[in-house]
């Protein structure tokens, strides 16, 4: 570690243009390690495909390590450069820092090290952005927007994941569903004690509840800006892990770990702001939407299908995107119909501000750096071109024929990962096709148990 910082030593004075935050931010770190007792700081970053990345630094190596970054071998990260370009290094983030809480004894004293997380940038050993870090792409989307004269671009993604016994099997601890009370629902005090860690770390939550599938929840997140939510994403999904694990439970974000419930999604309500106002909000409107929230929505109508790669990553993605299980397949707007792939929240007098639009194919298991990203691109580009947005559909878009659905102009998401990467791959950087196409590859040649189940006995 220390031969790759000498590798970048002096090389990082743009890298520190770059930081957040003013050198009266990095002294407040140091001299929170110090009064606080932290023992390690973790430095987190996340690959192509949103995986949690984490190494220590301890409290004697931060002065340099703030101000110079830390080396790794990047060519390990997957997603990632290759061997032969691998140096990179993760600049920490001070405004980031933030203790992580830990288990309580019996005696309500906390257990293990004192440890705290600090989410890093990463770069290049020259000093420049490296732009396969998802930070960074959510960074750029975001100066995007602010040439456009927009300031903010607030997100409040609802996630919801599964309690099952142990990682080994999808044993529910409960048979709650929607909204269930405490006598159906074993999970909480589970929730209540993620609801505490997460507050602790800086996340505030507006509210919890038992989601419609056995062991299924959901805790959201008050809306932030773009990066700082997805900031929180990155917090809250190992968190609800940790917590999870606290209570001998096992949580997973997989979009769809039981055959015939409910998946999990990652509902994402979205508005851009200029000098502290919705720029989606139009009183004169019959839906109380702005020119620029129209070509916002029609952007994302438009985009809809190759952004389905990045807003629903996995092959077992598109085992929630299927018609019945509440999962939005039709690409549509409205503002009561939860079937669209879009859907407006009512406006109430008084609430200009929460004027908003609501996508709701995106699923938890997203890298929510490139998720936001890509919703911005799209979004952005609908205002820049000037897309009409067509009329809502508030017709119960399963219970149309496909013959009525064409006669509409109604599309439908891809199917599967497959149809979805070629969507996107005009669209994106070649490395995350690749890595998607590897996973499709190496899943449709695999022999299912429903395969051997009906085919075995009868062919």
């Amino acid at each position: 570690m220390a031969r790759a910082r000498t590798q970048t030593k002096g090389a990082m004075v743009r890298s520190r243009d770059r930081a957040t935050s003013s050198v009266a931010a990095r002294r407040a770190v140091l001299r929170r390690i110090r009064d606080e007792g932290v023992e390690h700081v973790l430095f987190w970053f996340n690959d192509l495909e949103g995986h949690l990345k984490s190494f220590a630094i301890t409290p004697a190596e931060m002065a340099e390590a703030l101000d110079d970054g830390m080396g790794f071998d990047g060519s390990s990260i997957t997603g990632f450069n290759a061997i032969e370009e691998s140096d990179m290094v993760a600049i920490p983030d001070p405004a980031s820092f933030q203790l992580l809480p830990r288990p309580l004894d019996d005696h309500g004293h906390p257990i293990g090290a004192n440890v705290a997380r600090m989410i890093c940038d990463v770069v290049t050993p020259d000093g420049s952005p490296y732009e396969g870090d998802p930070r960074y792409v959510l960074r750029r989307a975001l100066e995007r927007m602010r040439g456009m004269g927009f300031d903010a671009f607030n997100v409040g993604p609802e996630l919801e994941y599964f309690l099952f016994e142990d990682d080994r099997g999808t044993e529910p601890i409960d048979e709650g569903g929607y909204f269930a009370m405490t006598a159906q629902d074993a999970a909480t005090e589970v929730r209540n004690d993620t609801i505490a860690a997460l507050e602790t770390v800086g996340i505030p939550v507006e509210y919890h509840h038992h989601e419609v599938g056995p062991s299924q929840h959901e805790i959201d997140m008050r809306y932030a800006d773009a990066l700082a939510m997805a900031d929180h994403t990155l917090t809250y999904r190992l968190i609800v892990k940790e917590v999870a694990a606290w209570h001998g439970y096992y949580a997973t974000f997989m979009p769809k770990p039981l055959f015939g419930e409910n998946g999990s999604g990652m509902h994402t309500h979205m508005s851009l702001f200029r000098g502290g106002r919705n720029q989606f909000f139009d009183r004169r409107d019959p839906y109380h939407l702005s020119k620029t929230a129209k070509g916002f929505i029609a952007g994302l109508l438009v985009h809809a299908r190759e952004m389905s790669a990045v807003l629903a990553q996995w092959v077992n993605s598109y085992k929630r995107l299927v018609p019945g299980y509440e999962a939005p397949v039709y690409v549509a707007w409205s503002q009561r119909n939860r079937s669209a792939l879009i859907r407006i929240p009512l406006y109430k007098p008084g609430s200009e501000q929460a004027t908003r639009a609501e996508i709701r194919c995106p699923d938890p298991a997203c890298n929510p750096y490139l998720a936001f990203a890509a919703l911005l691109h799209a979004g952005l580009e609908g205002i820049e071109k000037g897309y009409e947005l067509p009329e809502p559909m508030e017709t119960n878009l399963y219970r149309l024929t496909p013959e009525q659905r064409r006669e509409r102009g109604i599309v439908s998401l891809p199917e599967s990962l497959g149809e979805a990467i070629d969507e996107l791959a005009e669209h994106i950087f070649p490395r995350y096709v690749e890595l998607k196409r590897k996973e499709w590859d190496e899943y449709r040649v695999q022999v299912t148990e429903w395969e051997k189940a009906t085919y075995l006995g009868a062919l």
